[in-house]
């Protein structure tokens, strides 16, 4: 099972999830190996959005990312960095396109001279994929018969070109802002259809003096007979 609570959208999907299921779930497994030290991953749904499975910072084998390295630093093959998952769920969940910069999940080093790696597996699932920028309203739907669950929702700003038409320069500059929300899974949840506005009144202000969008990834699921 996926331990979700540590995160209270998760956790919210995760009481949901044992009520409802999904009416069609056609999900591939993908999987991301960053080698170097200070990269970037980048994770990546052409359809659907992303759904972390798993993730490692460490080693488990003596294979991966292996080229060039002495005997000696692909030996520990049990090492791994504690929290891995829940910073990749977090920062990913959700989203379409999704970077991390391998110093984020690097630190305290788990294994002092062992040449380490990020492997994330995740799925990409048959979610849609809401943009709703500053002050408009956010309107989830689903067909009768299914009800809306909030699979992930962040609020803020990670590029410089999302909602960004006839805004200045100096409000869309900060693209290191956005965070994670449970405010629309506890206002959406169970329901068929669901208008939420995105503004600093509902969700706080993340980075003020920068023009804020809520991006939101939602399942329709269908209720399992009794």
């Amino acid at each position: 099972k996926q331990h979700l609570v540590q995160d209270p959208v998760y956790h919210y999907t995760a009481h949901l999830m044992s009520h409802f299921h999904i009416c069609s779930s056609d999900a591939s497994m993908e999987k991301a190996v960053s080698c170097h030290m200070g990269g970037v991953q980048r994770l990546s749904c052409e359809n659907g959005v992303i759904s972390v499975v798993a993730a490692l910072y460490g080693r488990a084998d003596r294979e991966t990312c292996s080229e060039g390295r002495p005997q000696q630093q692909l030996n520990n093959t049990e090492c791994s960095q504690q929290g891995t998952v829940d910073v990749l769920r977090r920062r990913c969940d959700g989203k379409k396109v999704c970077e991390l910069s391998v110093t984020d999940v690097e630190s305290p080093d788990p294994c002092v001279d062992t040449y380490k790696y990020l492997e994330t597996s995740y799925t990409c699932l048959p979610a849609s994929h809401l943009v709703t920028c500053e002050h408009s309203f956010a309107h989830l739907h689903c067909d009768e018969g299914q009800a809306i669950l909030v699979y992930g929702a962040h609020y803020g700003r990670h590029d410089q070109t999302t909602c960004s038409y006839r805004i200045l320069a100096s409000e869309v500059q900060n693209v290191y802002c956005s965070r994670p929300t449970s405010k629309v899974a506890e206002s959406c949840d169970g329901k068929s259809s669901c208008t939420i506005r995105a503004s600093n009144s509902v969700f706080g202000d993340p980075c003020v003096g920068t023009y804020k969008y809520l991006e939101v990834a939602y399942i329709c699921q269908c209720k399992q007979p009794k």
